[in-house]
């Protein structure tokens, strides 16, 4: 067994074509959460039509990125998803991969079996689980099964199937906007409102620890919450358009994170080392001391303000007379000469 201790792992929803060969920041985030130079990850290539090329390619791409072993596991169906030989590995994995392919294959193979338990136990114990493409959208409890793309949702656009249910309250689609799934997401969280859709560009990681999602990779993760939605769901007829009034939308870049359970942004950016927040925390502190203490005397802050400049004006004055006796100094700008100074303005903007 993994000795990965501390509650459950991250769980990666990739949507798709993730950088294999340059930066390859999202399969390096996946690698260090499942331990880095310790991770042990088991590929899984079920939902993929190609042979075991696929594995091949992630064993070479992990062990590059630093894993301490890679094996692949391919159940074909659900007697090989029942069968102790194809479960055995996933008891010591530190990291399960799911590659893309065809997601309703995957969801017919995998959920309700043995081998999907054993992806749920090795979460549960602390393990990183994810997937790229097909192997994103099994992550979540209802994942979609197919469907069609287009910016306008419709009356049964899309199907669901079930899948792992390690993402709780959500849909995950991904190659969200390279192929436009807009209308397909947006045609689910109209027909279930409660469920938050999950949109994952190429490239990019959707990932989710505990309550909070965090975007790595070059796209973005869109996010539609239909908690107060108006919609026809209910009576539309068959691929017509759908009604989608209310609806919440986020569009979150890299480095951004949100709260799934109370649906809000909570940051974004670069942040900070902790060491220079205790400094600005301290300072700011100092501030506010000091505008109280000016309060207490009954003095404006803005008192002090001025005394600084015009000190500062006093002292480039003095600075500007003991030039002039210098034989170096060069001759004083008089009025007008402004407009032989290069523009401060054009050498901002580049026009130099």
């Amino acid at each position: 067994m993994s000795e990965l201790q501390g509650g459950p792992g991250a769980l990666f929803a990739i949507g798709g074509a993730e950088d294999k060969l340059k930066k390859r920041t999202v399969l390096q985030e996946f690698v260090e959460a499942a331990g880095g130079s310790k991770a042990r990850i088991v590929v899984v290539p079920t939902a993929s039509a190609l042979g075991p090329d696929v594995i091949d390619v992630y064993r070479a791409l992990f062990a590059a990125l630093g894993a301490e072993s890679v094996v692949g596991v391919r159940p074909e169906n659900r007697e090989d998803a029942d069968d102790p030989a194809f479960i055995s590995p996933l008891n010591d994995a530190t990291g399960v991969f799911m590659t893309g392919g065809n997601q309703l294959k995957l969801a017919g193979v995998v959920t309700g079996t043995a081998f999907g338990r054993a992806v749920t136990a090795a979460h549960a114990r602390g393990a990183a689980v994810g997937g790229t493409s097909a192997g994103a959208s099994i992550l979540a409890e209802h994942m979609i099964a197919f469907g069609r793309s287009g910016a306008t949702p419709r009356q049964r656009m899309s199907q669901l199937s079930g899948g792992l249910g390690l993402v709780q309250g959500a849909i995950v689609d991904q190659h969200f906007a390279q192929r436009n799934r807009y209308g397909r997401l947006l045609s689910l969280v109209a027909q279930s409102p409660g469920l938050l859709g999950i949109g994952v560009d190429e490239d990019t990681a959707a990932v989710f620890r505990g309550s909070h999602l965090e975007v790595v990779g070059r796209g973005a993760v869109t996010i539609f919450d239909g908690s107060r939605i108006t919609s026809n769901g209910h009576y539309a007829g068959r691929s017509e358009p759908l009604l989608a009034s209310g609806v919440v939308l986020h569009v979150l870049p890299a480095t951004a994170t949100f709260d799934l359970q109370d649906r809000v942004l909570l940051s974004f950016g670069k942040q900070p080392p902790a060491t220079e927040l205790a400094e600005m925390e301290a300072a700011e502190a100092d501030l506010r001391k000091l505008a109280k203490e000016i309060a207490a005397e009954g003095v404006s802050p803005k008192y002090y303000a001025d005394r600084k400049r015009r000190a500062g004006r006093r002292t480039s004055k003095k600075s500007a007379a003991a030039g002039e006796s210098r034989p170096e100094a060069t001759e004083p700008i008089t009025a007008g000469a402004d407009s032989e100074l290069p523009d401060r303005t054009q050498a901002d903007n580049g026009n130099t």
